[in-house]
């Protein structure tokens, strides 16, 4: 049964004081008088659907939501909204926040149209307490790597990309520009289901490392529905528990133990054993050359290059499993800091990590399914161009798209859908 225009108007209120909007602010995005915006609000207006097409774009909404027959006014957006009011009072992050959500609820959509029924439910979900201190916080986060890495027989080897990772198990990624104190972003929304978004400012590799971290929230937090990420809130227990299961699921124990007893390091530079028969048994103590033990900055260039990640993790994993003590992990930290890693990684032919792979990484799917869509006459010529127009691909390169496929035109391209 189709709601009142009264209703949609509460509804539209409801969003939007979600959203910590003003009327003002939405008077402007729709080039509309405050009035109007109240009158709307109202029930005494109207609303096309190209208005309420952007309103829904406005509070972060899947447009079905304010015309569906039930509506939630406690959505993933909105817990962002209250939890992080500086982000919202930052115009340009929250419009690429909205963009990429926007991208992930066309995605879905196609996939609906084409019959992909994608399992959301996919990810696990552990249900740990809340770690009472630092030490238990990472004791959770450990044995959290360590039991996902099983349950997705990864074994102990260096983990493939991430997002395709994160994706294959229900969960959508992305990426926006943020604030340099945030690295990232996890929400729960009705329509898309899990998203999790990455710092675009950050290096590619720290983007790794953010995705594991996030990926710790969406398997124990996933209930706050909007978790950001901060480095100003590093000491939250709960952020101690995701960056110890990032880095353990990233560089789990064993692999990393194994790769630098290869280098010829991490054997204690004094071993006891015995060898035991009915007779007796007979002492033997082993002792390493002085010094042999030593992890140098090489080593850690090899090590992070391995499993792909900063040298700097490479630096806190080792110290984390006490492979060097805490001023041997200060004198690499310091070497590095002077550049001599990145002097070293060049000289040992192991190529620098760039910036690439910077766009949404579901863009290239939205695309292949928007045109298997369109060949299935699922959607309209003006919708494919509109969707390409999202990943940032435009009319011409539409068009020879849809030539090189042989898709050709027909009369169903002049009707929208």
């Amino acid at each position: 049964m189709p709601i009142t225009q009264q209703e949609l108007g509460r509804r539209i209120r409801a969003a939007r004081e979600a959203s910590r909007m003003t009327q003002d602010d939405v008077s402007k995005r729709l080039a509309v008088s405050r009035s109007t915006v109240v009158q709307i609000e109202a029930g005494n207006r109207s609303v096309s659907s190209l208005e309420l097409g952007k309103l829904a774009y406005l509070f972060g909404r899947d447009l079905r939501e304010l015309i569906a027959e039930s509506f939630n006014e406690e959505d993933a957006f909105a817990v962002l909204f209250r939890a992080e009011p500086d982000m919202v009072a930052a115009s340009e992050v929250m419009e690429k926040l909205r963009d990429c959500m926007a991208l992930a609820r066309e995605l879905t959509n196609i996939e609906r149209l084409v019959g992909i029924d994608r399992d959301i439910g996919a990810a696990a979900v552990y249900p740990l307490p809340l770690p009472l201190n630092r030490y238990e916080a990472i004791i959770q986060g450990q044995r959290l790597a360590d039991e996902e890495r099983r349950r997705l027989g990864l074994g102990n080897a260096p983990l493939p990309d991430l997002t395709e990772l994160l994706e294959a198990q229900g969960v959508r990624t992305g990426l926006v520009d943020l604030p340099d104190d945030v690295s990232g972003l996890t929400l729960v929304d009705r329509a898309v289901g899990i998203f999790v978004v990455a710092n675009r400012v950050h290096h590619h590799i720290r983007r790794r490392f953010s995705f594991a971290h996030e990926y710790a929230h969406v398997v124990v937090d996933r209930a706050r529905i909007g978790l950001v990420s901060r480095a100003s809130q590093r000491d939250d227990l709960v952020e101690v528990r995701a960056n110890a299961f990032a880095a353990s699921f990233l560089m789990p124990e064993d692999s990393v133990r194994r790769f630098a007893a290869g280098l010829g390091k991490g054997r204690p530079s004094r071993a006891y054993t015995q060898v035991f028969d009915e007779a007796g048994s007979l002492d033997v103590e082993g002792r390493a050359a002085p010094g042999s033990q030593a992890v140098q900055l090489y080593d850690v260039i090899q090590l992070a290059h391995h499993f792909a990640v900063s040298r700097l993790a490479a630096i806190y994993r080792l110290r984390n499993l006490r492979l060097v003590n805490e001023a041997e992990a200060d004198r690499l930290k310091t070497l590095d800091e002077q550049g001599k890693g990145a002097q070293l990684a060049e000289l040992l032919g192991i190529p620098g990590p760039d910036h690439a792979a910077l766009r949404n990484e579901f863009g290239h799917r939205l695309l292949g399914l928007a045109l298997e869509a369109y060949r299935r006459e699922e959607i309209s010529r003006v919708k494919l161009n509109e969707l390409g127009a999202m990943v940032e691909l435009f009319g011409p390169d539409i068009d020879r798209l849809v030539a090189d496929m042989g898709l050709g035109t027909d009369a169903y391209e002049d009707s929208a859908r």
